[in-house]
């Protein structure tokens, strides 16, 4: 590392990996003097055309002058990075300080010149603009506002690299050279192109995990059964298109297949490429594993091996271990301990799980942290049939397992422009990132559905294997938060399946009024309840009674549609006695006859022991092949054998605590290749058929369409999410020097009363005046002073905000009733020190609300609102959201708590002044969102009248402002 005589330590907090463009992973870390040789070895690789372009002259190779210059550094005046594959450099960047003449310079001179140079075989894959994001970071930490670059016109390539980035630029031509000058600060456009090529990076790095050209598997036994056996027999019977091969070391040198696939002792011994390999020896072989693969030039892996940190401590080093391993050969990883992945597409048709059958292909894209979850969720979708067929089946699976290194994140990249997936359904028990998470559901969810189901959310704990970020929200704010960026947030795996069917195949009700018909007035009457119980407006239900044939229901389900009152139909059906099947099927087809007439419209059926109408409805729509149910218990799957020198051993095969898998069966070879999609009980219909998912209970139909209806309502607002508004009478300047000035005091302080008062002013934010009273005469004085009528309060910490216990007296309309208020206080509560007490001016009558906010560590700044007392101490009853909040997010957010009626004049009451209470919200947003130095911030309570309202009490914190990594340069989670 670098010698005693630099000025800084090295900073180990510079390296990161990326994704790059073609999906692909690169280290970036400081250039040391340890790596001369690495860098005399990179620039022997460069061609002469881009030496030429670096140097603008021929400069065939560096000498020791230039190889002592490039690689020693200051890590504050000269900088340099480089990125890495391999422990190879691939590309170099530095900066020098410069003064105004252009001369070397230290700080206070804020300008720095930048220069590139990217080996040849890896231009084109976004190198260097990777780079520039992480050296434009460093140079911000070091006090750097502005970069220069000077390049030759017919450098192009290099010139757009500048020209893309984003930030505000002035470019002039002078003596042949483009100099090219830019600030360094994030700007909208900055930040906007950094996501689009973060999207696109890590998108691509999903894509060539799920649509590999080749697939190796590695630990194929030698003999039927184990883990890397059936897996290799689930890729071949699902009709793999790309090349397959088995791959054990332990195989005999004259083995050259196995049940008809390639079989090669390593996976250097292949021939050609090999895209994805699915990793299933046992842990501590998988490092000789991934060194192989790394060196053949293997693109991504699926690790099947348990043993990691699942395991405890010990197995948690060997998970960074490999992460670290994998990403120095750019390769990246869906595991460890993970089930697998699959694909359905036509062009693929990639089952690399322990799933022993392949889903029917399909719209549905799920994604789960557990093995055992991702399983139930493929068996729920096969059970189901109902409005699920071969389009609305399941599109591409992922089960991460540890999720070391793939996460949901890079899966959302990836479905949120796969024209395959039409619905995205996740089972998540952590959430690494929670705003990177927000940011791209809020984009994901304004393009197709995206319906999560949280586990392990009570429990506080991530599961073993997880490395997350603590969080200090609790879960009902995180789901508040998920809400707001247009997750449906459901609470059990059926209800993420139930959603799922409606949102894959009937369109996004236009409202919330719903009609209500059938051949069964007590179910009809429950669908109604139910409406009514998740916010709906339904209709009286309409009962056809029990004699309905299907034209009825077709006559029934016509007129409705094509009621202008109406927002979706649920159809509530029971059996007819004596029409079997047949019946089935002619009411099957006389609703989606109807449905199909107003395709605006959702329509939803409930029926109760329909097996053979749900089969109707969804037209042989199972997202599995059909398989004969057995009419006895059958004994729980028994566990593949492992082998023990090249099969890793399976783990637990049921889902207990620490495996992300789920139970995996034998996989015994059949005689011939089974049938990719095997047909059901009959052919599925055309492409684009309305489909209606069936539901056997009013419940669930009910709240999958409220849910629908709910996102349908977040789409037409995201449409017009509203503006951060501008208030003149905001000192921002003011507020920075203010808080600047208490940092200096300590690293983390809570603000006195005085000094609250005067940061809040500063954004129009006016607290009104209460005055310590430490005996009798003091509350008198203050009271002559503020003026009768007063309060006199207790401000002790047990008794604040607690007006129910008796420390607050009001409306005291003389020194006579205030002295018996404080003797009385006193009576009863102890001493004046120990109670605080505090006369405050009498503000107009109202409804007390509370106003908080907080910066999180993982969510980032939340504001929060609700009535104070009961309604938020006992029921929690608090609406949330992210900062920066618009005009319409307040206005929404006033209205978001359960007790919102009684701001609104609720049993005739006055309404209080609203557009007071939305403008107090904004403000402190903006404080919080223009100051983040501003950790914590309490208003309560703030009384909010007929018009106007009063902020009785306020508290500050300030803290050093957490590190925000969504502003700084992509990189990948650290380990």
């Amino acid at each position: 590392m670098q010698t005693s005589s630099d000025r800084h330590e090295y900073p180990a907090h510079w390296e990161a990996d990326v994704v790059l463009r073609d999906g692909g992973t690169a280290r970036v870390r400081p250039i040391t003097v340890d790596d001369a040789e690495r860098l005399v070895s990179f620039y022997e690789q460069v061609s002469d055309e881009s030496k030429y372009y670096r140097f603008f002259a021929p400069y065939p190779r560096l000498s020791a002058k230039d190889v002592h210059r490039f690689t020693h550094h200051d890590f504050v005046d000269r900088v340099g990075l480089a990125a890495t594959v391999g422990g190879e450099f691939i590309a170099t960047v530095r900066y020098d300080r410069i003064g105004a003449g252009g001369t070397p310079a230290s700080a206070p001179a804020d300008e720095a010149e930048v220069a590139f140079l990217v080996q040849d075989a890896h231009q084109g894959r976004g190198v260097a603009s990777a780079l520039l994001e992480h050296i434009a970071a460093v140079a911000r930490e070091r006090g750097i506002r502005r970069f220069a670059a000077e390049v030759l016109p017919a450098n192009t390539k290099m010139i757009k690299v500048f020209m893309d980035a984003g930030y505000t630029q002035k470019r002039s031509f002078e003596d042949g050279v483009v100099r090219l000058e830019f600030g360094l600060e994030p700007t909208d456009r900055s930040l906007a192109v950094q996501y689009a090529r973060e999207q696109r990076a890590e998108a691509r790095s999903v894509q060539r995990l799920l649509q590999p050209g080749s697939v190796a598997v590695i630990g194929t036994g030698r003999t039927p059964g184990g883990v890397g056996r059936s897996i290799l027999g689930n890729v071949a019977d699902a009709g793999y298109t790309g090349r397959l091969y088995a791959v054990n070391s332990a195989f005999p040198e004259d083995l050259k297949e196995i049940d008809g696939v390639p079989a090669r002792r390593s996976v250097r011994e292949i021939e050609g490429p090999v895209d994805l390999a699915v990793v299933t020896v046992p842990a501590e072989r998988v490092p000789e594993v991934v060194t192989d693969c790394g060196e053949h030039g293997v693109q991504g892996l699926v690790v099947i091996s348990a043993g990691y940190a699942d395991s405890g401590p010990d197995g948690r080093q060997r998970q960074r271990a490999l992460v670290r391993q994998a990403r120095s050969y750019g390769m990246r990883i869906i595991g460890p301990n993970a089930f697998g992945v699959i694909n359905t597409s036509p062009r693929v048709r990639l089952n690399a799980s322990l799933a022993p059958e392949m889903p029917r292909p399909g719209r549905i894209g799920l994604f789960a942290q557990s093995g055992a979850i991702g399983i139930a969720l493929l068996s729920r979708l096969h059970r189901r049939g109902g409005g699920v067929t071969g389009v609305t089946g399941v599109s591409t699976f992922v089960s991460s397992g540890n999720r070391a290194d793939v996460s949901g994140n890079d899966v959302l990249q990836y479905w949120y422009d796969d024209p395959e997936t039409d619905v995205a359904l996740m089972y998540l028990e952590s959430i690494g990132n929670p705003r990177k998470f927000t940011r791209l559901a809020r984009r994901t969810a304004a393009a197709k559905p995206l319906v999560v189901v949280q586990g392990a959310r009570h429990g506080g704990v991530a599961p073993q294997g997880h490395a997350v970020r603590a969080t200090r929200l609790p879960h009902a704010t995180v789901s508040a938060l998920l809400r707001q960026a247009g997750v449906i947030r459901v609470d059990t795996i059926t209800d993420l399946v139930d959603a799922g069917l409606l949102l894959a195949r009937q369109p996004l009700p236009p409202g919330p009024r719903v009609a209500i018909l059938g051949n069964s007035e007590s179910l009809g009457l429950l669908t109604y309840d139910a409406c009514l119980s998740e916010g709906l407006r339904p209709q009286p239900p309409l009962d056809l009674t029990t004699a309905a044939s299907a034209d009825d229901f077709h006559r029934a389900l016509s007129r409705a549609l094509a009621d202008d009152t109406c927002d979706a139909v649920v159809v509530t059906a029971i059996p007819t006695v004596g029409e079997g099947s047949a019946g089935d099927a002619a009411l099957a087809a006389a609703l989606r006859s109807a449905a199909a007439a107003v395709p605006a419209k959702p329509v939803l059926v409930v029926h109760v022991e329909l097996g053979g109408l749900a089969e109707a409805l969804s037209a042989a729509a199972s997202t599995a092949p059909q398989a004969p149910q057995p009419t006895e218990p059958q004994p729980a799957p028994r566990t593949p054998p492992a082998e023990a020198e090249d099969t890793a051993p399976a783990g637990p095969r049921t889902p207990e605590a620490g495996d992300r898998r789920a139970a995996a069966p034998p996989h015994p070879r059949p005689a011939a290749p089974a049938a990719p999609h095997p047909a059901g009980p009959a052919d599925p219909p055309p492409e684009g058929t309305r489909l209606i998912p069936a539901y056997p209970a009013a419940e669930r139909a009910v709240r999958a369409l409220a849910q629908a209806v709910s996102y349908a309502q977040w789409r037409r607002d995201a449409a017009d999410p509203g503006k951060v508004p501008e208030y003149e009478d905001i000192d921002e300047r003011g507020a920075a020097e203010l808080i600047a000035g208490h940092l200096a005091r300590g690293q983390g302080l809570a603000l006195g009363d005085e000094e609250t008062c005067e940061l809040l002013g500063r954004y129009g934010i006016h607290v009104h005046r209460a005055l310590p009273a430490p005996t009798p005469d003091d509350a008198v004085a203050a009271a002559r002073d503020l003026g009768y009528p007063v309060a006199l309060k207790a401000t002790a910490p047990h008794l604040r905000h607690r007006a129910d216990l008796g420390g607050v007296r009001l409306d005291l309309a003389d020194e006579e009733q205030l002295r018996r208020a404080y003797t009385e206080l006193t009576e009863l509560f102890g001493t004046p020190a120990e109670l605080r007490p505090v006369v405050q001016g009498m503000a107009p009558r109202g409804v007390d609300t509370v106003v908080r906010a907080v910066i999180d560590p993982a969510a980032g700044a939340v504001l929060s609102f609700g009535l104070a007392g009961a309604a938020t101490q006992l029921l929690g009853d608090m609406g949330h959201r992210l900062i920066p909040v618009t005009d319409r997010e307040a206005t929404s957010l006033i209205r978001s708590v359960r007790t919102a009626p009684l701001l609104f004049g609720w049993r005739g009451s006055a309404p209080v002044d609203s557009a007071a209470l939305e403008e107090l919200l904004l403000r402190v947003s903006r404080l919080v969102d223009d100051h983040p130095e501003v950790v914590a911030v309490t208003l309560e309570p703030v009384v909010v009248a007929p018009r106007g309202l009063s902020v009785l009490s306020a508290s500050v914190r300030l803290a050093p402002p957490p590190a925000r990594d969504d502003l700084g340069p992509r990189t990948l989670p650290a380990y």
